[in-house]
């Protein structure tokens, strides 16, 4: 599940792939924050900006919808969708720290050599990606932390978990929110610092190779077919995670797992 790259929007699309290239330029527009958080969607203003009708516009927003970019709203249309707060960060990790050990667990036991080879090649792009520049490192690394956590909920062998983490769309709203803070778009101390943190540490960290050691030591657990190594290896990487975050939602956590005691 790649995510776009901000760019500006000129280019007409070509018509034999309207549809798909529409949804790429619209999708990009949302990710540069030219479309902003909870800002109404113009169907005619867009229409006209990318010289396409109307049609499909409105399929366009429809996928995007699938993906949490975009809401419809009864009786007013499309909006984008807001930036996630800190409690909302908090519960999509506790929610991930629930299914993904066990999809690790469960995908050590079943995975096939097929799975065995794409998870090895997963990573090996992920180390191509820690050869790029500053600028594009981070989109790079993203890109493949949710393929490489993508693979890991299917090769559960669970559809409902696979689909339940894909609908959090959780690295696809990471992004977002980390490009609205290298755009200033979020005033300092805003409910986005947390993720400048998480980025700023986690993928920064030694180029970003701290989520990359920890990955391979989950694709190797998962490989190897040890599976309680696996769970143990993706639970603590989604928790070191959680941990980079600021003192409050650390303190959610926290509090959470005091309650479940």
């Amino acid at each position: 599940m790649a995510i776009s790259k901000s760019v500006k929007v000129k280019a007409q699309p070509r018509r034999s792939i309207l549809s798909d290239e529409t949804y790429s330029m619209i999708r990009a527009m949302v990710f540069a924050h030219e479309i902003v958080p909870g800002e109404r969607v113009n169907i005619d203003a867009l229409s006209l900006q990318l010289g396409v009708s109307q049609t499909p516009i409105r399929e366009a927003l429809a996928r995007l919808e699938s993906e949490d970019l975009i809401a419809k709203e009864p009786l007013k249309g499309y909006r984008a969708t807001n930036l996630l707060s800190k409690k909302e960060f908090a519960d999509l990790f506790s929610f991930r720290l629930l299914i993904e050990p066990y999809a690790a667990e469960q995908a050590a036991l079943l995975i096939d050599a097929e799975g065995i080879k794409k998870l090895q090649n997963e990573i090996a792009s992920a180390k191509d990606a820690l050869t790029l520049d500053d600028e594009h490192l981070i989109e790079a690394i993203t890109e493949h932390d949710a393929r490489f956590h993508t693979l890991i909920a299917h090769y559960s062998g669970n559809k409902s978990l696979s689909s339940a983490f894909a609908n959090t769309h959780c690295h696809l709203h990471l992004f977002r929110l980390y490009v609205a803070t290298q755009k200033h778009l979020v005033e300092p101390g805003d409910k986005s610092n947390f993720v400048q943190d998480l980025f700023a540490r986690y993928y920064h960290s030694d180029r970003g190779q701290l989520a990359i050691k920890q990955h391979v030591a989950i694709a190797k657990a998962i490989t190897s077919r040890n599976s309680e190594k696996a769970k143990a290896e993706m639970y603590s990487h989604i928790e070191s995670s959680l941990k980079r975050f600021t003192p409050d939602l650390q303190l959610v956590h926290t509090e959470r797992k005091a309650n479940e005691r």
